[in-house]
């Protein structure tokens, strides 16, 4: 096993990671959905309605709940679900959540693509929703 799948699996192990319809049933419940694809990817494949879109490189800011960069609606006790475009990166991004304090965060078993393939609702390729909180300039 490399290092990086060692690595890829004590991220997991931390997590109860979730399907994407679970992950579906939470952020109706009130879960903030977060989509760390990057820009080609969303426009490439489409996005979920709803999520909000922080790219991996801002994401420990935007979603620290003591941050002053925080995204409004940012709470600790808000369950924070993140997805990528299959899953890897998102167990990673998670884990780094959890090592701030955001006890809540957790991933998506196999990421966009997952959420896709199960049917849930996305985004026609090459749009954008308007209703997808999209944060763009980086704090620091």
């Amino acid at each position: 096993m490399s290092a990086v799948d060692t690595a890829l699996a004590r991220a997991r192990a931390g997590l109860r990671r979730l399907t994407p319809e679970q992950a579906a049933r939470a952020a109706a419940e009130g879960a903030l959905l977060v989509d760390t694809r990057y820009a080609a990817l969303r426009e490439r494949d489409g996005e979920v309605p709803g999520a909000a879109i922080v790219e991996r490189n801002e994401l420990e800011w935007r979603l620290d709940p003591t941050s002053e960069y925080r995204l409004a609606g940012v709470e600790a006790e808000r369950q924070v679900i993140l997805f990528c475009n299959e899953g890897y990166a998102s167990s990673f991004a998670a884990h780094a959540l959890r090592s701030l304090g955001i006890t809540t965060a957790t991933d998506v078993i196999g990421g966009f693509q997952a959420w896709r393939h199960a049917g849930l609702p996305t985004t026609p390729p090459g749009t954008a929703s308007a209703l997808t909180p999209h944060v763009q300039s980086h704090p620091r």
